[in-house]
């Protein structure tokens, strides 16, 4: 990999950076894409999936986490509902959220071979029906290369839990039930033991009565994969499998 000039690469990070201002954060927008191409032309990196000493940190997301799924507001802010960011394994499924940040932490694991790959998503209630509340929900999951830019990732289970502002009164209101809903139709029904049989998925059993957390985990969980773009001492791209693109800075 040729040595790349330390000015020509400030110069390109400041420009991504000025772009996804510039543009709320899409990275589908075509100048945030001509940027991220640069600096994957220009990544120092030569092994970013392999680079773990360089992976290693708490990632905050700096680009809109407009995920499958997702509706932009007025304000430029994201809502999902609570089943579309958790694999539909929370109640209400429907509950309307806003997200306010999304992190990734990732950490060198026991066995020296696996990361996590943990994301971490803040949120604040913005559904009607419900007090307005924040709270995390946290998609666990391992990940490790298999080839020099390219980490296969399996994601493991989920915790649901309040920030730590939240009443938990109002907490215990909106979560504290979390059977299967009676009002699932036949082919919702069929997909749920579906999952369950497939993936090994073993739902939320209740709230935590010390912790007020909730969590399901999947012994069989799908795999996919996620290519590094860009890795350096400051910034990581990345490109999911379905073309997901997400630009994070150590926190």
């Amino acid at each position: 990999m040729p040595v790349v000039d330390t000015e020509q690469l400030t110069s390109a990070k400041t420009a991504l950076r000025q772009v996804l201002t510039a543009c709320g954060g899409n990275t589908k927008d075509k100048a945030v894409i001509a940027a991220i191409d640069n600096l994957h032309q220009l990544n120092p990196t030569k092994a970013p999936a392999r680079s773990k000493k360089l992976l290693d940190d708490q990632w905050l997301l700096i680009s809109a986490p407009n995920f499958p799924g997702g509706e932009q507001l007025a304000d430029g802010k994201y809502a999902y509902t609570l089943g579309r960011l958790a694999f539909n394994m929370f109640q209400p499924l429907k509950l309307k959220l806003v997200i306010d940040q999304v992190l990734q932490p990732v950490l060198l694991l026991e066995d020296g071979e696996q990361q996590s790959h943990d994301i971490v998503i803040e949120f604040t209630t913005v559904d009607e029906s419900f007090p307005q509340i924040r709270g995390i929900v946290r998609n666990q999951g391992v990940c490790y290369p298999v080839t020099d830019t390219m980490m296969q990732v399996q994601f493991t289970g989920g915790i649901l839990a309040p920030h730590p502002s939240t009443n938990l009164q109002d907490w215990q209101a909106i979560f504290a039930e979390q059977s299967q809903p009676s009002q699932q139709n036949l082919q919702e029904k069929l997909m749920s033991n579906f999952l369950k049989l497939i993936f090994g998925l073993v739902p939320p059993q209740g709230i935590n009565p010390e912790t007020q957390e909730i969590l399901f985990t999947m012994k069989r969980a799908p795999k996919g994969r996620l290519e590094i773009l860009y890795l350096d001492e400051e910034l990581r791209i990345t490109r999911g499998q379905k073309g997901t693109v997400l630009v994070c800075q150590r926190n």
